[in-house]
């Protein structure tokens, strides 16, 4: 399997990091200084997963895809290979985040799955490690919070 991954231990419990995973997705899911417009996430697989991502120099990257999974509560997977209407449109990868208790807290992943090597190794070098472990930083910070 051609996986990235990123994991973090939030000293919150999982159903306040499920909240603020699955439903304030505008305030973590983009490494600062770049910022997210959620199109629309019809939460269900096969459902639409849309959003812009905005640059600070006005770069916009839309992003549309489908769910494949939403297990409320525990994790949603989303996948830019296809659009609602199963169109094809050039696979990149299938993103999974999930949340699992651990102790007092929450164990929180968030990986990114490829159909080939290249493909992996493309996102690496696009900064996967730093962009991805920015975001889930900052779901970290809203969710400790309190």
């Amino acid at each position: 399997m051609h996986e990235l991954s990123i994991t973090r231990y939030i000293d919150a419990p999982a159903d306040k990091v499920w909240d603020v995973m699955a439903n304030r997705q505008e305030e973590w899911w983009c490494p600062k200084p770049w910022s997210i417009t959620l199109i629309e996430q019809d939460r269900r697989p096969g459902g639409r997963s849309a959003m812009i991502m905005h640059g600070p120099n006005g770069e916009e990257m839309p992003q549309d895809g489908v769910f494949l999974a939403w297990d409320e509560g525990r994790r949603f997977a989303a996948t830019d290979a296809f659009d609602v209407d199963l169109v094809p449109s050039g696979p990149f990868m299938i993103g999974i985040w999930e949340v699992v208790p651990e102790g007092p807290g929450t164990r929180y992943t968030a990986t990114a799955r490829h159909w080939t090597e290249e493909a992996r190794n493309q996102h690496a070098e696009m900064g996967f490690e730093t962009g991805w472990g920015l975001c889930a930083d900052q779901l970290q910070e809203i969710c400790e919070r309190g």
